[in-house]
């Protein structure tokens, strides 16, 4: 049966990858990062206060208060492209666009923030994508990380008349690709440091406590990212001492330790002074990164008494990072 003449033309037959990431404000000033933290700090995976007794808080608190101080920290490390995340994160999208070639169409988006899950996956689904990956890139599991970011996948699939099937991207963080891609990267770095380090600090973001009690695997899924990674490392830099920490902690719940601030300051006190840090819970390098530690982790260690101290790049979209993740994306799509 021949097509109507005025059918519509409708785009069909391919795969679509979307990488994502958490998120980020528009702008590094008080207003946009107000409105980035106002659908962050609003998502229920990751303030699982009772509305009733969070809004008031957030509204009243919060959101009069911190985006000024972050916005400050956002503006130490903004870029000409913009925010480092969503900059790297673009990148990444382009690198593994070029290693999967015209039969793939790989995009990114934010869980929090611009481009979003939704607006992406809608852009994925008009250009014939019927098949779609969803990557968090997240190396460790969290609720109020990768879980979050699937509840938003449903929430856009719901708006959905016409739904690509979709698959989504396992945490990885002791996948063989991703330890590999961690331990050729972080030696690399080490070795060109005009110092030798005493110590490397593998500093996680962290999560209240309660979560690792309630079932959150985020925990052990840092400790054994940290245990492969140092065994790998081990062998090349005997000398080196690995430790482990979380860092970023917000309100006064108890979180999970030791905290990343507490280890510099003990560490520099107890007459360590060289020391390197190095994120691998982060896929790219972010505010986070870039400012609480490289700056903020900086002056820390340095006040205490340290002396040489360095912050390791993320896999970014370094060779090793883009080896990676055609490694596990390639994995997933197996079958389309």
């Amino acid at each position: 049966m021949l097509r109507p003449q005025d059918h519509p033309d409708v785009k069909t037959g391919r795969v679509g990858v979307l990488l994502v990431n958490l998120g980020t404000p528009d702008a590094p000033t008080a207003p946009a990062v107000r409105r980035y933290l106002a659908e962050f700090l609003s998502d229920r995976r990751v303030i699982e206060i009772p509305p009733i007794a969070w809004k008031p808080i957030l509204h009243g608190i919060i959101l009069r208060t911190r985006p000024a101080k972050s916005a400050h920290a956002y503006a130490q490390v903004w870029t000409e492209e913009g925010s480092p995340l969503a900059a790297i994160t673009a990148a990444q999208a382009r690198a593994l666009q070029a290693r999967l070639g015209d039969g793939i169409m790989v995009d990114w988006a934010m869980r929090y923030g611009n481009p979003s899950i939704p607006d992406k996956l809608q852009a994925l689904k008009d250009a014939g994508c019927e098949r779609v990956l969803v990557a968090p890139l997240y190396p460790q599991y969290s609720g109020a990380t990768t879980a979050s970011v699937i509840d938003k996948l449903g929430d856009a699939l719901a708006g959905m008349r016409w739904q690509p099937a979709t698959r989504t991207l396992p945490p990885y963080y002791d996948h063989p690709a991703h330890i590999h891609a961690l331990e050729r990267d972080v030696t690399a770095q080490l070795e060109s440091l005009d110092f030798v380090p005493e110590v490397l600090l593998l500093s996680f973001h962290g999560m209240p406590e309660r979560t690792l009690h309630l079932g959150d695997p985020y925990h052990c899924h840092c400790r054994k990212t940290a245990r492969l990674l140092s065994e790998r490392l081990a062998s090349r830099f005997g000398e080196l001492r690995v430790e482990t920490s979380f860092q970023s902690r917000f309100g006064r719940a108890k979180w999970l330790e030791p905290s990343t601030e507490a280890v510099l300051e003990k560490e520099a006190k107890a007459g360590t002074r060289r020391l390197a840090i190095a994120a691998p819970g982060f896929s790219a390098d972010c505010v986070e990164t870039l400012e609480e530690l490289a700056i903020r982790g900086r002056e820390v260690f340095e006040q205490s008494g340290g002396s040489q101290f360095a912050t390791l790049a993320c896999l970014n979209a370094t060779d090793a990072g883009i080896d990676m993740l055609e490694t596990l994306v390639r994995q997933e799509l197996g079958g389309w």
